[in-house]
């Protein structure tokens, strides 16, 4: 047996096979629910295993999953594993342009699709000429020719397993980006992410020191925690939190999208004790609602919430923490590069900066010799050891981003970092994001922690907009709170100026009326910026603007 994660997964499976593993609830108000014990899963992801195979799906090519979260999600990344089939996240918010670079750049000859995203999948299916073998998950018109029915294709699968040849070098890619740039594919060996992505089989403790130990583990430990990943199981991260909480044998629950009522109600019913956000996009909705309709909802179960992706701001972590005492808030810090790198520390803060505490393989270095810099030094945070391979189709890239050192595998991530004298980083922000204005640097995610400090700022994000006199000034992107009053750019600076250096300040305002994120609540730095753009120049003066979401 090796680090290959069907075959951990299996090995789980056989050491608790009546516990419930999944628990999945539509909404709202549908009522609709699955429930499927450890047992049930592997069954139903056998049979979808042995259909890809049976179609000619070839261990090594890739599947792509354009879905909304749901069983047929987790089912479909089960079912590849055991097969032996790479498995390829989309993007559902993708147009036709988008999903035909992505279909193509993956070199995808299947997907899995749900109903609702029929059209886009029918204008882009097409143009993707290696692309053979369509699954439509749900009703729907028979628009594409060739698709098949997901259920039907399942129940013509056998429940058993009998697959063979897996390894711990079997791949498992995560396209990410979208935002300020095409996406890319990261490859990952399943050995490596078991170690750098789903915590090695411990979130506490030592990971296991061979892949037989983690069912042993299983067994001996019982059940008791229930993971809610509440972003889409598309961006990586949710993905590898669901699979974290089948490693340890414990239940997983899912929504279909994100409603933060109903998923309050999710946390009562199901006594979750685990759920994982991103940044303040999710997080304040959720407080919102307990301040409102789900006031006193029983939260009690509760213990930790983290995000990766986006910061929980300390002002919306008070929020929080005042109306649900018991939950421990975890800013954690990782990314599809490099799985994860460590936590941030409580002292985090506008004051002090994200500080963050993280794992042994985890470097500032700097950006061109890619040494190790020295305590009090900037540089780009970088990860050792169990890394990804690189991008798929990107040698460029590739050769930018991944490089060898001590007999080492490294990769260089986009933040960028000082490293104190303990050890402790101080993350600064994206470098791609950092904005020059008069020479001096400012990272857009420190002004957002400030700006979102503001009891009226309901969300926010800052750009660099260019400036004659300047090179670039900054700008603030600002959704008020309901209610608020209007928000002026002299307001603001005041506000900021306890907080921030005064080049840091935003010099422009804009209103609108939503921030844009992603479905998982990452920020679109790209529609900022042309925002920005387009009310400084239809306003010089003043540089105080409102504009519309999109």
């Amino acid at each position: 047996m090796e680090y290959n994660l069907a075959d951990l997964f299996e090995s789980v499976v056989d050491a608790v096979p009546d516990r419930e593993a999944l628990v999945y609830l539509d909404h709202p108000g549908t009522g609709a629910e699955r429930r499927l014990t450890y047992a049930g899963l592997d069954a139903a992801a056998n049979r979808l295993a042995h259909h890809l195979a049976d179609s000619g799906i070839r261990p090594g090519e890739h599947l792509g999953l354009h879905l909304y979260n749901g069983v047929e999600y987790v089912q479909t990344v089960l079912a590849c594993l055991k097969a032996r089939i790479v498995p390829v996240n989309v993007n559902y918010r993708y147009v036709e342009e988008e999903l035909v670079y992505l279909y193509r750049d993956a070199d995808l000859v299947a997907l899995v699709y749900d109903a609702e995203f029929e059209d886009r999948v029918a204008a882009a299916a097409p143009r993707a000429p290696g692309l053979r073998r369509l699954l439509r998950v749900g009703p729907g018109p028979a628009g594409i020719g060739g698709a098949a029915d997901f259920a039907r294709a399942e129940a013509s699968g056998s429940p058993r397993r009998g697959f063979e040849g897996r390894s711990g070098d079997d791949q498992f890619i995560i396209y990410t980006g979208g935002t300020t740039g095409m996406p890319k594919g990261v490859m990952w060996r399943q050995e490596d992410l078991f170690f750098a992505g789903l915590g090695g089989g411990a979130p506490t403790g030592e990971p296991v020191k061979a892949p037989e130990e983690l069912a042993e583990r299983v067994a001996a430990g019982g059940a008791g925690i229930t993971f809610f990943p509440t972003p889409p199981l598309m961006h990586g991260t949710s993905t590898l939190t669901a699979f974290i909480g089948f490693n340890f044998g414990q239940r997983v629950v899912l929504h279909r999208r994100f409603a933060p009522e109903e998923v309050l109600r999710t946390v009562e019913r199901e006594k979750v004790t685990s759920m994982s956000v991103v940044g303040d996009a999710m997080l304040r909705p959720l407080i919102d609602a307990l301040n409102g309709p789900m006031k006193g909802t029983d939260c009690s179960a509760l213990f930790s919430v983290s995000s990766s992706g986006a910061i929980m701001s300390e002002t919306v972590r008070r929020q929080f923490a005042a109306l649900v005492p018991n939950a421990v808030l975890l800013n954690n810090f990782g990314s599809s590069e490099s799985g994860f790198n460590g936590t941030a520390t409580e002292d985090s803060g506008p004051e002090r900066g994200f500080r963050l505490r993280v794992n042994s393989r985890t470097r500032v270095v700097d950006p061109v010799t890619r040494e190790p810099v020295a305590p009090g030094g900037t540089g780009r945070v970088a990860q050792c050891g169990h890394v990804p391979l690189g991008y798929y189709n990107d040698p460029r890239k590739t050769a930018e981003t991944f490089f060898e050192r001590d007999g080492l595998r490294w990769v260089l991530l986009g933040d960028m970092a000082t490293v104190g004298t303990d050890g402790v980083l101080t993350v600064l922000g994206r470098g791609s994001q950092c904005i020059n204005t008069g020479g001096e640097k400012v990272y857009p995610e420190e002004v957002e922690q400030a700006l979102k400090a503001h009891p009226d700022v309901y969300d926010a994000l800052v750009a660099g907009v260019p400036d004659a006199t300047w090179g670039n000034h900054v700008a603030a992107v600002v959704q008020l709170r309901t209610g608020a009053p209007r928000l002026s750019l002299s307001d603001l600076r005041s506000h900021c100026r306890t907080r921030l250096a005064g080049y840091k300040i935003p010099r422009q305002l804009v209103l609108a009326e939503a921030i844009r994120r992603s479905p998982s609540g990452k920020a679109d730095y790209r529609w900022a910026r042309e925002v920005a753009q387009a009310a400084a120049g239809s306003r010089l003066t003043g540089r105080e603007t409102r504009r519309p979401a999109s």
